[in-house]
């Protein structure tokens, strides 16, 4: 019976269980984690190698000129080293873990989670999946405000695969508006991408042009009417209010129009 039991738990049936409640499921970039694991022991006597919780999302990757959607881990998170979990044993392990200052915003489609893990011998690993609401940081919702002052409307947010700009991550989150006041006209987009970086935030701008005349449809034939531009925000300068950053975003992109 003991040996039924433990062939059973190894492909899933009467094993252990594992659950998480986070007690933050609205987070910030760079904010903290809180919540508690609890393991329900199962009928037989397991080896648990490591408990760990990943921070993952999505992003789309060109294969073979189709989009596909990956997986990626953000962070990740050692609970505890191996131990025995006898039968019938209830466990709770509390957690406060820093999340990174990349972690992607869910807005539109884009979307995080948090997977929680046990990894056990020679068995199917049980596992739970929570959805994290993560919302964007006081600097980063100036320079949002700020764009919105400018007329530019928020059409997509997306986590696109991009290694060579995602530093330690295999895609970076854009985020793509559209001008419907005073850049109408004269730019088909604005892509911009926020890099967090402790006591400042560098935006990469991607400002896009519309083409005008014949030597508009060549430059846009030929990628030459996209401009890439680095801007570096300090505290001091975010401190001062979306206003006086959406006059020195203008500057900016009034000079590549």
């Amino acid at each position: 019976m003991s040996f039924f039991k433990k062939m059973l738990a190894s492909v899933g049936v009467g094993a252990a269980k594992v659950n998480t409640e986070l007690d933050t499921p609205e987070v910030e970039p760079g904010g903290v984690l809180k919540g508690t694991v609890y393991i329900q022991a199962g009928d037989v006597e397991q080896n648990v190698d490591r408990i760990y919780l990943t921070i993952n999302t999505h992003y789309i990757r060109e294969r073979d000129d189709r989009k596909v959607r990956e997986t990626a881990v953000v962070a990740k998170y050692l609970l505890t080293e191996g131990f025995t979990l006898q039968p019938g044993t209830k466990l709770e392990k509390q957690f406060s873990f820093d999340l990174p200052e990349n972690l992607p915003i869910t807005l539109h489609s884009a979307e995080v989670w948090v997977e929680t893990g046990l990894d056990i011998s020679s068995a199917v690993d049980p596992s739970d999946r929570d959805r994290l609401r993560v919302v964007p940081t006081q600097n980063m919702r100036t320079v949002l405000d700020a764009i919105d002052i400018l007329g530019f409307r928020l059409r997509e947010v997306t986590n696109d695969y991009a290694p060579r700009l995602g530093g330690n991550l295999p895609f970076v989150q854009e985020f793509e508006f559209v001008p419907t006041n005073k850049f109408r006209g004269y730019l088909d987009e604005l892509e911009v991408l926020f890099y967090p970086m402790g006591d400042s935030m560098e935006l990469l701008l991607q400002i896009d042009r519309r083409a005008r005349g014949l030597g508009g449809i060549f430059a846009e034939a030929m990628g030459t009417d996209e401009s890439f531009v680095r801007l570096h925000l300090y505290d001091r300068h975010l401190e001062r209010g979306a206003h006086s950053v959406a006059q020195g975003l203008e500057e900016v992109i009034s000079k590549h129009l």
